[in-house]
């Protein structure tokens, strides 16, 4: 039988690159929505959608409104910021959105290193 396939989502990009943004997103919430199981990385500017508020002030037309997508990835998949992006941003553990843990690249190489992972990085 086959083993379950895992996705492992890093967004690199916040409202620098808007649309990258919402891909990533949009791509994380179809596929936790698919069934898929979904570990989702918050990396470089994407990091300030960890703390509460930040995704309601992102704009992008066309697109799906980026707290819908962050409740839908948080309701079955995992999201993750990463450590030193975090650190280098001043956010702390306490900080973040319900739900959202804070680690770094071992666990990500772990992740991604797992047998029946698809990485993808945006």
């Amino acid at each position: 039988m086959p083993s379950a396939k895992k996705l492992v989502i890093k967004v690199t990009a916040g409202a620098d690159s808007p649309e990258r943004c919402s891909q990533a997103f949009t791509v994380a919430a179809v596929a936790v929505a698919s069934g898929v199981e979904v570990s989702f990385w918050l990396t470089g500017e994407s990091a300030w959608f960890a703390l509460p508020g930040r995704a309601a002030e992102f704009e992008l037309p066309h697109a799906a409104p980026l707290p819908d997508l962050v409740d839908s990835i948080l309701a079955g998949g995992r999201i993750t910021l990463c450590t030193q992006c975090a650190a280098r941003r001043g956010i702390e553990e306490k900080d973040v959105l319900e739900g959202v843990r804070i680690a770094g690249a071992q666990v990500f190489v772990s992740e991604i290193m797992a047998d029946g992972v698809q990485a993808l990085v945006y």
